[in-house]
């Protein structure tokens, strides 16, 4: 089910939906960008230059495309790890008392937390 201006509708495994901006450069958050897939149609030669390279690889060495293909992946899941972290240690501040914030043993695992992430 999918909530849709305020109607629940039930959800076909086969929808797809399309989104198309104007923006010359949109920017969208990580937990966003992982779960979609951007087709950006904007040419330029450098940008030209990287699909061809990645249809030579893909054609003469597939599984070093496809180990870049997990790595671009990996990265986009710790793009949203770290936005979900930053939230999380912004959260834990905003609800510190400033008076007692070093006495805080939550918060200081927290941060030990986001630390070792």
């Amino acid at each position: 089910i999918i909530k849709i201006g305020g109607e629940e509708k039930d959800f076909d495994p086969k929808f797809q939906l399309y989104l198309q901006s104007k923006l010359a450069n949109p920017h969208y958050r990580p937990e966003i960008a992982a779960q979609c897939t951007i087709i950006n149609f904007i040419v330029t030669p450098s940008g030209l230059e990287d699909q061809i390279l990645a249809m030579v690889v893909n054609v003469e060495k597939p599984e070093l495309e496809q180990s870049k293909q997990v790595l671009v992946r990996k990265q986009n899941e710790f793009k949203v790890t770290l936005a979900q972290l930053e939230d999380d240690l912004l959260a834990q501040l905003a609800q510190a008392d400033p008076a007692t914030i070093l006495d805080n043993v939550a918060l200081i695992k927290g941060l030990e937390v986001t630390k070792e992430t």
